[in-house]
């Protein structure tokens, strides 16, 4: 690696259809870029070679390599503080519920009528329709569809966008289309942002009665079909020490 070029870790597979290109253009910048494989132990010896470490999995060898790059002074894009606070799902409800979203409700029992099943953290667990899980929450009369916004701080401005997918709790997700950007989803994202020190995240909104709900916060999502490549690429540039 030339002296002073800057190295930018990143914990996703190299073909990644958004970070694979978000890599290579920043190479084009100068930055030297390296892939780790997802799910795979870090040793310290690689993450003290990093200006940056940027991780797109959520996973427990992850969360450690961010403890670690924590410990030890190194830069991340959306750190591990950061990382912890979206890990358990019931403080991502209460971040949600601050910043002004509307949430469903959490019950310890399992409550009347169709419901959600819950792990507490959220790494590798997918909800369940009518399942068994450490916490439930009354299934919201939705119409099955997704909203998942995305938000991108470029270091001078927050760039959305929003994607429809069929709600996986009812079969396969399925990509449905391009969505229109509300207003107030979009400025609760923002401040979530400000509240949390996250520089980019995925945020899961469904519409109840023409209301839009918060059901999960990913803060290691695709970005996949947002259209937002030269905001990511400005934001891990800026990430950067």
């Amino acid at each position: 690696m030339p002296a002073g070029q800057q190295r930018i870790g990143l914990i996703c597979p190299p073909d990644h259809e958004m970070f694979g290109p978000v890599a290579e253009h920043l190479r084009d910048r100068g930055f030297d870029v390296e892939f780790f494989e997802p799910g795979v132990e870090l040793a310290p010896t690689r993450l003290d070679e990093l200006d940056l470490l940027v991780n797109k999995k959520v996973r427990w060898t992850s969360i450690q390599a961010l403890r670690y790059a924590h410990r030890a002074d190194i830069a991340a894009w959306n750190d591990y503080t950061t990382s912890m606070v979206f890990l358990n799902r019931l403080s991502q409800l209460g971040a949600l519920s601050a910043v002004g979203f509307s949430v469903p409700e959490v019950c310890s029992e399992k409550p009347d009528g169709e419901y959600v099943a819950k792990g507490f953290l959220d790494i590798r667990n997918d909800p369940t329709l009518n399942g068994e899980d450490d916490f439930y929450q009354p299934l919201l009369a939705f119409d099955g569809t997704d909203y998942k916004y995305y938000a991108v701080d470029d270091g001078e401005q927050i760039h959305t966008a929003v994607t429809r997918f069929g709600s996986k709790l009812f079969g396969e997700r399925e990509f449905l289309g391009q969505g229109e950007v509300d207003a107030a989803v979009e400025t609760s994202i923002r401040r979530l942002m400000r509240f949390t020190g996250a520089r980019g995240l995925g945020v899961d909104v469904v519409e109840v009665e023409g209301e839009p709900y918060a059901i999960d916060v990913n803060p290691a999502t695709s970005f996949r079909r947002t259209g937002l490549e030269d905001a990511l690429v400005d934001s891990l540039a800026a990430a950067t020490p």
